[in-house]
Order: structure tokens, then C-alpha cells, then sequence
């Protein structure tokens, strides 16, 4: 086997650099959020990321016996797929409520930046932080006040406890072709007349005070109020 080739190692630890740099950025942001995978996760998923796509352009072409040409996107493809299982780890399910989407799509797009930094596509990397950014500071606070300029769209509950109400609930939310999610839960009344109060997110074309008047009207049920929620938070 031939010395090692040091011609390319400069540049070989510049792009490795850029891109432990650039995803860094994006962990500090979820970092920021107190978000589950944040400042090193991101940037060791870019450093490696990187380091995989040089391996793949540097690294098979001066061993013995391999006649064809370096080619990258073998290495690139199989990194793409193991950032799925990563990204992955990061989402959980609580009360039919999804978590961890964005963190898990920060994670996909790091392993993005650090390939970009490993084949010199430095100024495609940069652009791509960038708009990371731009999506975490502008268009969450967007996202946020979407609901309040589209009005309400969750429907605020209480109803008496261990009769089966909140069964009967879902099954008319289901006829009104309604989806409904249950943001949260909580035990009101007293041990003699005990209640629960729940947060229903509703989606679908039947509109709300409609369905808020049908919601009131199942036995049982005993306060239906329209309340706005925040969808960006659990994401």
C-alpha cells in the first residue's frame, strides 16, 4: 500500500471543521429549546456525517485490488438511512400527542449539513444552517399564532367521572368526521360529585361551534367551551 497521500488532509480538516461548526449551530438552537438532542448530538451527527462522506471519496480508492473510481454516494446513501434510526429515537408519543418531530428533522438536517461540508459543498452547508435559523426564529412564532388568527381549535370539557363519557365524546367527535387528540387531562369536582376536564384538539371541516354544541348535549357531559392551543410546542 502506498504512504499515506497528507495533500488532501488539509482541506479534508477544514471541511470537517465547517461542518462540526455549522450543525453546532443548529444543536446550540435546540439546545436553547431544551429540546431532547441538542448541542453535541447535532454536531457529533455532522462530524461524523462528514467524515463518513470524505471516507467514502478519499478513502477506497488506494487499496489494493479496487480498479473503479471512488463512489461516494454509497457511503452517503447508507448514512441517510442511519440518520433515520437516530432521528427516530427522539420521537414519543404522550396522551395522542406527537413529540420530537422537529428535533428528529434538526438531527436529518445536520447529517445533511455534515455531508454537504465532507463533498466542499461548504456555501450549500451554510445556507442550509441558515435557513434552519430562520425557520426556528421566524416561523415558530408564526406557526404559534396561526391558531389565534385561524380561531379556535380545541374544545375544553368537563364531564362526570366513571360513567364512560368521554367514550361517548369520541364516538361523537368521530361522527361529526372529526380526528380529536387529547392535549391534557385533569380531576376537578369533589370525592362526592368527582369530574374530569379535558382539552380536546380537533381537526376536520365540521366547525367548531357546531361541534361544541353536539359535544354538549351527550349525557354527562356538563361544560363545552372553544379554546385556542398551541400546536408548535409539542413538535
Amino acid at each position: 500500500m502506498d504512504a499515506v497521500d497528507w495533500g488532501p488532509v488539509p482541506l479534508q480538516i477544514t471541511l470537517v471543521a465547517a461542518a462540526f461548526g455549522l450543525t453546532a449551530l443548529i444543536g446550540l438552537e435546540r439546545r436553547l429549546r431544551r429540546k431532547s438532542a441538542g448541542l453535541r448530538t447535532h454536531a457529533l451527527v455532522g462530524t461524523g456525517s462528514a467524515v463518513f462522506t470524505l471516507v467514502s471519496a478519499y478513502g477506497f480508492a488506494p487499496l489494493p485490488g479496487i480498479d473503479a473510481g471512488p463512489d461516494p454516494s454509497r457511503v452517503a446513501a447508507q448514512v441517510v438511512t442511519g440518520i433515520g434510526f437516530l432521528g427516530a429515537g427522539v420521537i414519543f408519543t404522550n396522551r395522542d400527542v406527537v413529540h420530537g418531530l422537529t428535533t428528529a428533522a434538526s438531527v436529518w438536517l445536520s447529517a445533511a449539513v455534515g455531508m454537504a461540508c465532507g463533498a466542499g459543498l461548504v456555501p450549500l452547508a451554510a445556507a442550509a444552517t441558515a435557513l434552519h435559523l430562520v425557520s426556528a426564529l421566524l416561523l415558530t412564532p408564526l406557526s404559534r399564532r396561526l391558531p389565534r388568527l385561524l380561531g379556535p381549535r380545541a374544545l375544553r370539557l368537563r364531564y362526570e367521572d366513571g360513567r364512560g363519557v368521554l367514550r361517548d365524546v369520541l364516538e361523537a367527535v368521530r361522527e361529526m368526521e372529526l380526528t380529536a387528540s387529547v392535549v391534557s387531562t385533569r380531576s376537578t369536582g369533589s370525592p362526592e360529585d368527582p369530574e374530569v376536564e379535558v382539552l380536546l384538539r380537533l381537526e376536520g371541516r365540521t366547525d367548531l361551534g357546531t361541534a361544541a354544541e353536539q359535544l354538549s348535549r351527550v349525557p354527562g357531559v356538563r361544560h363545552v367551551a372553544q379554546e385556542h392551543v398551541d400546536q408548535d410546542d409539542a413538535w
